[in-house]
């Protein structure tokens, strides 16, 4: 019988059943009704053409070839057991695989996980570079992208979603911050066409630090420099980012908690 067939949920009844002896006891075990269990029975021995339990004036017991095949049944259930331990391991670890832009981990990220660390002396990071990073092929934990959003993902957004502009003179530009035009930003009918494009909000701020133009930046990221700075409301912020599944995890739900204060996916 092909792997994709087998009647995995009646094997299961037919395991307790004949532990118990009882397809009452089964019942109970398995929090379903005498009579789903000796349904799930008669079609198994349909289907395997055999004849798995008796009745006597005892009550059940195994046929011949019913107790041929059990032995082999147990261990197969022991080996799923086994599987799944090995999986919820897995998310038990101590390893977190995190995804976040350079700038933000270097200003914001990098200490609170270093304060995470030295609370669990056994905990391991595995830092990947890139805000667009994907979940499976890099088997994230989580990432922290700058957003309007959680999109199809869970998160929590970090800190406000503001932007500050620095420096004076032409606009640099980077990925994050779309190229402003004179009603966001410029004076009327400022051009829009940055003087200087560069990589990430890092380099915007230290290019505007060196006085090489204007840069609009996340407040998170301006540090000492926001006192010099006008801060406006902006659409995009840093999101702590994670499937799902990803978020059911003890260990991110305990890494979250740290970073965010409790908070949870919204």
């Amino acid at each position: 019988m092909k792997r994709t067939h087998l009647p995995l949920n009646a094997l299961r009844v037919f395991d307790a059943a004949a532990r118990h002896l009882s397809f009452t006891r089964a019942a109970d075990e398995l929090a379903v009704t005498p009579a789903a269990v000796g349904q799930q029975i008669r079609a198994l021995e349909d289907l395997l053409g055999v004849v798995l339990f008796r009745r006597t004036s005892k009550g059940l017991e195994l046929t011949d070839e019913a107790g041929a095949g059990l032995e082999a049944l147990r261990s197969g259930f022991l080996h799923f057991e086994d599987a799944v331990q090995a999986m919820q391991a897995g998310q038990s670890s101590h390893v977190y695989t995190i995804a976040a832009p350079r700038d933000f981990f270097a200003v914001w990220l990098a200490p609170r996980l270093a304060a995470f660390r030295k609370a669990n002396p056994d905990v391991r990071y595995a830092l990947v570079d890139g805000e667009m990073t994907d979940f499976t092929e890099a088997n994230l934990d989580l990432a922290v992208r700058w957003v309007e959003g959680p999109g199809d993902l869970e998160g929590v957004q970090l800190g406000p979603a503001e932007r500050l502009t620095l420096g004076e003179g032409d606009w640099i530009a980077w990925p994050g911050d779309p190229d402003p035009d004179p009603q966001s930003g410029g004076a009327a009918g400022e051009s829009a066409a940055p003087s200087l494009m560069v990589a990430d909000a890092g380099q915007a701020m230290a290019a505007a630090a060196a006085g090489m133009g204007r840069a609009r930046i996340p407040a998170m990221l301006a540090g000492e420099r926001s006192a010099s700075g006008v801060a406006e409301p902006c659409r995009r912020a840093y999101w702590l980012l994670a499937p799902l599944p990803q978020w059911r995890q003890k260990k991110v739900k305990a890494l979250v908690a740290f970073l965010t204060g409790e908070a949870g996916p919204g």
